[in-house]
């Protein structure tokens, strides 16, 4: 079972759309209001948009796989046909259904957020300041947080 149809319940506010008009701009507007730059996800052959605003959960259904390159941040990203998230202010978290190239290899996406807020220029790209604030998370927190103990408990011995 998807993780979209485990999330919705009936007493949820939902919003879906399925008309490829309607699921661009709704797309658009959702990215706008959690002040994601709207250049961040690939927003052409969308068949389903939804938003679970209770929960804060969103999903999106492409015709196909779309791949694509920021140049600003240097990253190729491959979208797949089905893209779920919870959405916060400029963050996007327990993502799936992105994925980005690491060196040779392509690694899940868990994250994505904006560490600061940025002041927008062009609406419909990344903006420039933006390629130094922009992460891709692909591991979670708590690895990283055992590094770093690991690391001071060596570096005390």
């Amino acid at each position: 079972m998807a993780l979209r149809e485990m999330i919705i319940d009936e007493s949820d506010d939902i919003e879906s759309y399925s008309d490829q008009s309607l699921c661009l701009d709704k797309a658009k507007e959702l990215l706008a209001l959690i002040k994601l730059p709207t250049g961040l996800l690939p927003l052409k052959d969308m068949t389903e948009v939804g938003y679970n605003k209770t929960k804060g959960f969103v999903w999106m259904r492409m015709r196909s796989k779309i791949e694509h390159t920021f140049r600003e941040i240097g990253r190729r990203v491959l979208y797949d046909t089905e893209i779920t998230a919870f959405v916060e202010d400029r963050r996007m978290r327990r993502l799936t259904g992105v994925k980005s190239k690491e060196l040779m290899i392509w690694v899940p996406v868990n994250d994505i957020f904006i560490k600061r807020k940025i002041l927008r220029r062009s609406p419909l790209l990344i903006p420039p300041a933006c390629h130094e604030h922009l992460k891709f998370q692909h591991f979670n927190v708590r690895v990283d947080k055992l590094k770093e103990k690991r690391s001071n408990q060596t570096s005390l011995m």
